[in-house]
């Protein structure tokens, strides 16, 4: 089995068929879903092609009738296959694992999920790889280039050739086909825009001056960028403290391989040198636990805390009943003084656990308090 078919996600995606008549698995485009799908095997149809609609089409009640797993891979380009595969998981609605559905999030898509496939369907993200997929040794790589299979990650460098081309394709073809309704060369804007702001919190009306565009176009706008994988916009923490909280998102590029694209990053370049390396690390951090986590199936809530008076942490994880609190510094040598204030927060919002992430080579693992690096906190949490 190739590398490109060992992803984390791919036992979550068996266990959910063994689990619900059909899975939809989304991701970003050319995040690796149709290399996972055939792995697991079953009849191939790809939904763009008219060929396959047709083959789909004349042999529909063998393969309803039938045992193996049928796929269909951009499903939200033929919505007239969601009504029938409503009918054929209620007419067998206890045989599981019958149907995969592949797609990028789209409003046609979660549209027919949420209107046809109520209660009949489970999603599972595939995200770009992560490090618990590359393993340890290709880390600054893997943070460098980002995540996408073939971005260069696994093999010879296409960066940043593959992620310009990618990022262009973006806003010429499919965000106006997903019903992003901006001009490419707006787009692009965008993205250069939300690139510099990349770990801040979101200010949409200093953004709408810089575009032209109001505050509800660019929420809008985001919204599409969102839902195709290529922003996360964390929430803030809401508590019912005495402080007063920042309220706004903060706003991060999933990838930092589009992000180091759009930011003019050179292949050859000194990352460590760079102005914006801090909030790059930071955001690379955020995404690479979140992407393992979520693979092996875990029910989490992610937001960031900050306060007007300063007091702050990066990462804040409740699931299975308890509350994680997550610093991550770019630094070799972490200080005591970061522990501190990791404290003060937990015990300001009763968080059990608290972590310090950093560069460091020690790790220090207690009952309550970590400091550690990225590779030795996904192995101490298991995945």
């Amino acid at each position: 089995m190739s590398q490109l078919t060992r992803r984390s996600s791919l036992r979550l995606v068996r266990r959910r068929l063994g689990e619900f008549p059909a899975v939809a698995l989304l991701g970003a485009r050319q995040s690796g879903k149709t290399t996972l799908a055939r792995a697991i095997g079953g009849h191939y149809f790809d939904l763009e092609r008219p060929a396959d609609r047709t083959r789909l089409d004349l042999s529909w009640d063998k393969l309803v009738s039938g045992s193996k797993l049928v796929i269909l891979d951009e499903a939200q380009e033929w919505p007239e296959v969601f009504p029938r595969l409503r009918g054929a998981i209620d007419e067998r609605r206890r045989a599981m694992g019958r149907f995969l559905l592949l797609g990028s999030v789209s409003p046609a898509l979660m549209t027919q999920v949420s209107e046809s496939l109520a209660g009949r369907l489970a999603l599972v993200e595939l995200t770009p790889f992560h490090l618990g997929e590359v393993g340890a040794d290709k880390a600054d790589r893997l943070w460098r280039l980002g995540g996408y299979p073939d971005a260069g990650v696994l093999g010879r460098s296409t960066y940043p050739a593959w992620h310009e081309s990618y990022l262009r394709l973006l806003a010429s073809r499919d965000l106006p086909n997903w019903g992003l309704p901006s001009k490419p060369a707006l787009t692009e804007r965008l993205f250069r825009m939300t690139a510099a702001v990349h770990g801040g919190t979101l200010n949409a009306s200093a953004l709408g001056q810089s575009l032209g565009l109001s505050y509800h176009t660019v929420r809008s706008y985001l919204d599409h960028l969102e839902g195709a994988y290529l922003v996360r916009l964390l929430p803030p923490l809401e508590a019912n403290l005495k402080k007063r909280l920042v309220k706004a998102p903060k706003l991060y590029w999933r990838d930092s391989g589009l992000l180091h694209a759009l930011l003019g990053f050179a292949n050859d370049g000194d990352l460590p040198s760079q102005p914006w390396v801090g909030a790059s690390f930071e955001g690379w951090v955020i995404e690479q636990i979140l992407a393992a986590r979520q693979a092996r199936g875990e029910s989490l809530s992610a937001h960031f805390f900050r306060a007007h008076d300063g007091l702050e942490v990066d990462l804040v994880i409740d699931a299975d009943g308890m509350r994680e609190l997550i610093e991550i510094k770019l630094t070799s040598a972490p200080s005591p003084a970061h522990m501190t204030a990791l404290a003060k927060v937990a015990a300001l919002i009763g968080a059990r656990r608290q972590v310090l992430i950093s560069r460091t080579t020690e790790t220090v693992i207690g009952k309550e308090r970590w400091s550690l690096d990225l590779p030795a906190y996904l192995k101490a949490i298991g995945t």
